[in-house]
């Protein structure tokens, strides 16, 4: 028998079929090994940041009033992972309290932050809330978690994109994603029952104060670019009369936009 020729070997395609498959099986089950154990890491990451984000609650409580967040505003920052929605390089450090880069000039946000300006916004189920500066799509997550929809927008092309096929992946269905200026909201979908401001804007926009609805919460970061800011609660009551508190002091990065 010459064995140079292949259709000459003694082999049965079952015997082919069957060591492929058994490889295949091998290799899907240390992929899927690799990510329990991915994953059991993370949430034990996940518990102490949720710890760390609760003492840092209780120690700023004197200009939050917010000594403790809520069961449900907890209950979805363990929920969504935080390392899906940080870069490749930053993925050791996703779940460290502090803000990451994502490109761009941007940042995903301190976790405490993204905690404390949920809470601010005291989102119900039933909620329709509007975020500007996806970034990431790290914020419209956690709150997808906790209203019925969210509106966001982002004026970067790339991280729209990327955020939009990132949260698809996740399965987040409760979450629109849109590229333009935020300054000026989404008026074909308000009004809104909350509105959340992602970046530092030197004032209020007024179109964002409009699209919320009577009994509606904002919290926004205002202040010059690159310096402190100061977080700012804004309630709108049933007559419409607007009110602002100064929560506290933050740095993001500033809202850009044709203004």
């Amino acid at each position: 028998m010459s064995y140079g020729q292949e259709d000459a070997l003694p082999i049965r395609p079952a015997q082919v079929t069957g060591g492929a498959l058994a490889r295949v099986l091998l290799i899907a089950s240390t992929m899927l090994l690799i990510a329990a154990s991915d994953d059991a890491r993370y949430a034990v990451e996940r518990k102490a940041l949720l710890a760390e984000i609760q003492r840092d609650a209780e120690q700023t409580a004197n200009a939050t009033g917010r000594a403790r967040f809520g069961a449900r505003v907890m209950g979805a920052m363990d929920a969504v992972p935080r390392h899906r929605f940080v870069p490749p390089r930053s993925v050791g450090s996703a779940y460290a309290n502090r803000p990451l880069a994502i490109g761009h000039g941007q940042t995903i946000s301190q976790p405490y932050i993204v905690a404390l300006m949920t809470e601010l916004l005291e989102p119900k189920p039933g909620d329709v809330m509007l975020e500007v500066g996806t970034g990431s799509g790290y914020q419209a997550a956690v709150l997808a978690e906790l209203v019925a929809q969210v509106y966001t927008i982002e004026i970067i092309a790339p991280l729209a994109e990327s955020a939009t096929a990132r949260l698809r992946e996740l399965g987040y269905r409760n979450i629109q994603v849109k590229m333009g200026d935020g300054y000026y909201g989404w008026p074909e979908r308000a009004p809104f029952d909350g509105i959340i401001v992602t970046a530092a804007a030197s004032s209020i926009p007024p179109p964002l104060v409009e699209q919320l609805k009577p009994g509606g919460r904002m919290v926004i970061p205002v202040g010059a670019p690159f310096y402190t800011q100061d977080l700012i609660l804004l309630r709108k009551d049933a007559k419409g009369k607007v009110t602002t508190t100064s929560v506290l002091p933050v740095a993001f990065v500033p809202l850009t936009g044709d203004r």
